[in-house]
């Protein structure tokens, strides 16, 4: 078998003559990325006893002994199964039984301190959002019914509570393979867990990414004519008389 060492640094040491040098991240590396977690947190849940070998692990497939959140037994599972699943076998057990789905489905509320990474463009886009329609500042997250990457809830970028929609900005950045692959099928995955709970999603695809959802907005980048297809977008997804009662007048926004 070939030894392999990645662009982050795990894999074969460095000093090994006969591995082979790759750019790309591991496949562990990546898909922490594709949860927005890090190896810090899945350090926290593995047994200690395992600590040392998943530091530099970089197989999804590998197994471990991981203690449970909730206070329940330690359990054996894959990396992956860790990142996308409930957890240990009385959490999936509880997560699948008659009315585990919470009255709270649905639901937007502020999750505190959320680190969640922000672009300047998204940024711009809420700010200028907010110079046409009032937006929540008091949610960032909203509760599913079922679980997404072992979490039941998911953080849009920006949260049109009182309409139920969320506004979800896309484009490939550097490296151009942000939002393509299986991020798309994880866009996807979100819009359809927000849809059973009664929400709606408008994606902005900037960049050269290809419409995702009923309700996509393709762009070569964010400009005011975007924006002001976002709140028509709206109108057409809740009607007229729900976004007008958000609508900020011409002039306060001035």
């Amino acid at each position: 078998m070939v030894a392999v060492r990645f662009g982050c640094g795990h894999g074969a040491a460095a000093d090994d003559p006969v591995a082979v040098a790759i750019r790309r991240r591991c496949p562990l590396c990546m898909l922490l990325d594709e949860t927005q977690r890090t190896r810090g947190d899945l350090l926290g849940r593995v047994a200690p006893a395992g600590r040392r070998a998943l530091a530099v692990e970089t197989r999804v497939g590998a197994e471990y002994d991981w203690q449970c959140r909730r206070g329940h037994d330690r359990f054996r599972a894959t990396v992956i199964d860790v990142l996308t699943g409930p957890g240990c076998a009385k959490c999936r057990a509880n997560a699948s039984a008659p009315g585990a789905a919470s009255r709270e489905a649905g639901m937007p509320f502020m999750k505190p301190g959320l680190r969640v990474g922000t672009s300047m463009t998204e940024q711009r886009l809420r700010a200028m959002l907010g110079e046409r329609v009032r937006l929540h500042h008091r949610a960032n997250a909203v509760r599913l019914a079922r679980t997404f990457y072992g979490r039941q809830e998911v953080w849009p970028d920006i949260l049109v509570a009182e309409l139920r929609i969320a506004i979800e900005y896309d484009d490939p950045g550097r490296s151009r393979r942000a939002h393509r692959g299986l991020k798309e099928g994880s866009d996807v995955e979100k819009d359809e867990a927000l849809r059973e709970v009664g929400w709606e999603v408008i994606r902005v695809r900037a960049g050269g990414l290809d419409a995702l959802g009923p309700y996509s907005i393709v762009c070569r980048a964010l400009t005011a004519d975007v924006v002001d297809e976002i709140v028509r977008l709206m109108t057409v997804i809740r009607g007229d008389a729900a976004v007008a009662r958000l609508r900020i007048p011409a002039s306060a926004s001035t």
